[in-house]
């Protein structure tokens, strides 16, 4: 895994103030740490003011503020996209983009925004993404991860298989110029697929941005400039 291209262990997080909440009758502990962590999360605090429905849309505005994967993007396919703040991020960034998002849980509309519920690895997705599009994409998203059973080779396995397809999704679609990023474990991609990513893309960097949370085993690989 490469050294995190933000720099530093700054999260930005800060303990001030910190909201303790206690253990309700009906609540499990766990439950009592999740709910703990939002109400003392300056990102949940940020996304809920400036109108995103996940704090995870400023894991798509650091990493563009980073790599300008945004930059004059005009077609767009966001994989895993509910619920939402993505291509809440890109609609506010690229207004006249065309955006096409697919998930297999139901996502509130979004204008500007078409909205696929369905299974990205079902063999009639990729064609539909990109009638749904009506071009080529310039720019791939995907925030995917598969459902959790608990245990982590599985786990890593799983979401990894849907790196996979998204991998093959961009490279065949992507005009050439075009980015893809995707959400990795820690670990980055696999070699194998590593390479696939270097043939095909002038630059291929990984990076966690801030807004990961510190505990997560997240990381995101940023292919860009998709060769001809």
């Amino acid at each position: 895994m490469a050294d995190n291209l933000f720099g530093g262990k700054n999260s930005g997080r800060t303990l001030a103030g910190k909201q303790k909440v206690k253990t309700a009758k009906r609540r499990t502990a766990g439950s009592t740490r999740w709910l703990e962590r939002q109400l003392n999360d300056p990102y949940v605090k940020r996304a809920h003011g400036e109108g995103y429905r996940s704090r995870a849309a400023y894991k798509l505005v650091e990493l563009d503020e980073k790599f300008h994967i945004l930059r004059g993007k005009k077609a767009v396919v966001d994989l895993g996209v509910a619920p939402g703040g993505w291509a809440q991020v890109v609609r506010r960034q690229q207004p006249k983009a065309a955006i096409v998002g697919i998930d297999l849980l139901p996502v509130d509309p979004l204008e500007g925004v078409i909205l696929l519920e369905m299974d990205f690895m079902h063999d009639s997705a990729p064609d539909r993404l990109i009638a749904e599009l009506g071009t080529a994409p310039d720019l791939i998203l995907s925030d995917m991860a598969a459902n959790t059973v608990g245990h982590k080779q599985t786990d890593h396995l799983r979401t990894m298989g849907l790196v996979e397809a998204a991998v093959d999704f961009a490279i065949k679609v992507l005009v050439p110029g075009g980015d893809f990023v995707a959400k990795v474990f820690a670990g980055g991609t696999d070699p194998a697929m590593l390479s696939i990513l270097k043939t095909n893309f002038t630059t291929v960097k990984h990076a966690k941005p801030p807004a990961s949370r510190k505990g997560s085993v997240e990381w995101y690989v940023i292919a860009q400039g998709k060769k001809g």
